[in-house]
């Protein structure tokens, strides 16, 4: 949407890029902005892997075929692991870059309850989307959450429902979704680092790393947000895309 250079923006884990359709409606108004299903995420093709290298050689694939020859790039964790690959594997191709709440560092796991509460939901023999909060309201009591979640359930073609997310795969390489980000060298990309002041994700103690291998960035942090800046504090996100 919108007219100007790209500006391209990855959701994050068990996210869609309808999660970004009111940041994306505001920077149309300066640049002609991409939202990007990431692979085994929402309407994108489901694969048998899911790695940054991977998602990082698909949204090199994606600028080529949009002939993009260069981008801001802005990344959710998930997302944000991504453009730090691509930025790494293709500098060349990125204006600026800016990563949401997500540190180059390797994560402890932490979405295992999660990913067994939408394992549990039978989406295949549920009746309606109520069903499935129901299902999931023991076990993720944060309707906030919840509501994230179900934006990946989708009527099946079979009936009945399914994700939208390849959840096997994102299941069985979890392990790679909180990997570190491979840099063999420091990315010269002017980048921001736009962190929730109550969330855990980007530490103060992970200062000293991200400047090692971005030495052209700046840390925000957002107040009154935790990981889902984007949501919770909009207005704040849009005025740290300087």
């Amino acid at each position: 949407m919108g007219e100007g250079p790209a500006f391209i923006i990855l959701h994050g884990l068990f996210g869609t890029l309808d999660n970004w359709q009111t940041i994306a409606k505001v920077l149309a108004n300066d640049y002609t902005v991409y939202l990007v299903d990431q692979r085994n995420h929402g309407r994108s093709p489901h694969f048998d892997s899911h790695t940054y290298v991977e998602m990082a050689e698909d949204l090199y694939t994606f600028m080529n075929e949009q002939g993009i020859p260069s981008a801001t790039l802005l990344g959710h964790s998930m997302g944000g692991k991504t453009v730090m690959q691509f930025a790494a594997d293709h500098e060349d191709m990125v204006d600026r870059l800016y990563v949401v709440d997500m540190a180059p560092k390797q994560y402890t796991p932490h979405h295992g309850d999660i990913i067994d509460a939408l394992d549990s939901v039978p989406v295949a023999t549920i009746k309606s989307r109520k069903d499935a909060e129901t299902a999931l309201i023991d076990k993720i009591p944060d309707a906030g959450i919840r509501l994230f979640l179900l934006k990946n359930l989708s009527r099946s073609k079979t009936g009945g429902y399914e994700w939208k997310m390849n959840l096997p795969v994102l299941k069985r390489d979890y392990l790679n979704v909180i990997d570190k980000t491979h840099l063999p060298w420091p990315i010269e990309v002017k980048t921001t680092f736009i962190r929730g002041g109550d969330s855990n994700y980007i530490l103060d103690s992970d200062f000293e790393h991200i400047e090692e291998y971005f030495p052209n960035s700046t840390i925000i942090t957002i107040e009154n947000a935790g990981h889902w800046v984007h949501a919770q504090q909009p207005q704040a996100l849009i005025e740290a895309l300087d």
